[in-house]
């Protein structure tokens, strides 16, 4: 299939992130100007290990209700398809069937009767054991070798899925499809490449109107619509205050991308160097020359768990002296923890560490601060015990806890007090977690490790995700 000349398959990206902020009056006008899907991401690694690890939304339930009961009406009235891809933050089954949960009490509350369409493509830890075993997995930089229980050590694995499960649960006769983890361009081409767009548009159009309104002058006034042609894309912003211009467009292929012209997805690599971007008006622009090359089908593998428990505390120091020497300050305080913990807890502190973060000196990035630097104003002083248990990690802070809050910057000084926000200073974070794959798994079938289901709307799965 592919679209007739001049004419344009059209996608409204109402926002980046679904509970980020999805604006009614900016929907409606994306239905006006004829779009034929609606379509957003929902998920993200970008915060951390720990939405995947535990299954969890990072955004509240409220925030995504709010804006999936927009679409949801907007998809009603229009009755045009709603994609969402990487339901729930992280898109493992628990987390989309959090967000399914979600859409049946809107459907309920509403009125509305939508088939809905699900794609899970959370992974067993035994078939991608399998898969490694005939040399079907790679790692991808700066991991290397795939190491013996990898993947029985995470809590949940998925698969980044394309744009073929989208399609196929449309074509199945979905009205809203809620996608597992998906990459952000795929749920966005999906439509366009259905109704037979041109590969290398569809796919930069996706690229470029992934975060919704970021590829606009102003970046938080509302989402895009992108019109993807055979061989062209035009991106406008639905808000009339916002503006497109050639480089804001341009610009963002190099969000999230080391390279600025390639870009790797499920199938093939997206190729813009012969990408040409013209200002159609002051508000719009077109983009031409897009190539998608076909390439072996890979799904990307993100994997995770739990590790150890922290307890962190907090002080102010404004203490002059201090200030003036923060290099020595800090390191005879670490000193003495380690000394007071052998001889106070001793063997049994195990595989533990202690760290003290300087905000306001160089607690972002850790790094030597130049000799030469004037001394700060205030120091924001965090401590952090990450321990096997969070009893442990807590009693290596309340061991801690003296020397924290009163070591003077000279041992023969009187003890001062620095400025404690909290009490109980010892404020316990919980379990810990990290990333354990960074690979991709090569498939003969889009569809193979992606499982399609068309629940009832009145279903519900009584996930737990926040």
């Amino acid at each position: 299939m592919t679209l007739a000349p001049g004419r344009t398959c059209n996608v409204i990206v109402p926002v980046g992130a679904l509970g980020a902020g999805v604006r009614a009056p900016d929907v409606a006008r994306g239905i006006a100007l004829g779009a034929h899907a609606i379509a957003c991401d929902a998920g993200s690694t970008d915060s951390g290990p720990a939405y995947l690890a535990t299954g969890k939304s990072k955004y509240s339930r409220d925030a995504v209700k709010t804006d999936l009961a927009i679409l949801m009406r907007a998809q009603a009235d229009a009755g045009i398809p709603l994609l969402i891809g990487s339901c729930g933050t992280s898109g493992c089954d628990m987390a989309l069937d959090w967000m399914h949960d979600i859409a049946v009490e809107i459907a309920r509350e509403n009125g509305l009767s939508p088939s809905i369409a699900l794609l899970y493509s959370e992974q067993k830890a035994s078939l991608l054991e399998e898969r490694a075993a005939a040399g079907a997995i790679m790692p991808l930089e700066p991991v290397g070798e795939i190491l013996p229980g990898v993947f029985a050590a995470c809590d949940h694995i998925v698969a980044l899925m394309g744009p073929e499960p989208y399609i196929e649960a449309l074509r199945g006769g979905a009205d809203i499809v809620l996608g597992g983890r998906t990459t952000d361009t795929a749920v966005i081409a999906a439509v366009p490449l259905m109704m037979g767009a041109g590969a290398g548009a569809a796919w930069h159009a996706g690229k470029t109107s992934e975060c919704g309104g970021l590829c606009t002058v102003r970046s938080r006034d509302g989402g895009v619509i992108v019109r993807v042609g055979a061989d062209h894309f035009d991106v406008e912003p639905l808000a009339m205050s916002n503006a497109c211009t050639t480089t804001t467009v341009s610009a963002h292929m190099l969000y999230e991308n080391s390279d600025p012209f390639r870009l790797t997805e499920p199938g093939g690599v997206l190729d813009v160097g012969t990408a040409r971007y013209d200002a159609l008006d002051n508000r719009i622009v077109r983009v031409s020359g897009s190539v998608f090359e076909s390439a072996p089908y890979t799904m990307k593998l993100e994997g995770a768990s739990g590790g150890p428990f922290q307890t962190i505390m907090l002080v102010g120091i404004q203490d002059r002296g201090v200030l003036a020497e923060i290099p020595r300050f800090l390191t005879q305080m670490e000193e003495f923890f380690r000394s007071r913990l052998q001889a106070t807890i001793g063997p049994r502190l195990g595989d533990y560490d202690v760290s003290l973060r300087a905000y306001g000196w160089n607690g972002v990035t850790g790094d030597a601060v130049e000799a030469a630097a004037p001394a700060p104003r205030e120091i924001g002083l965090m401590f952090v015990a990450t321990a096997a248990t969070q009893q442990l990690a807590t009693q290596i802070a309340k061991t801690c806890n003296p020397a924290f809050f009163h070591m003077p910057l000279n041992l023969d000084q009187e003890l001062p007090s620095y400025a404690f926000p909290f009490s109980p200073a010892e404020i316990e974070r919980g379990q810990v977690y990290e990333f354990r794959l960074n690979h991709v798994v090569r498939v003969n079938d889009p569809l193979e490790l992606v499982r399609i289901r068309y629940p009832a709307t009145e279903e519900v799965s009584h996930a737990e995700a926040e």
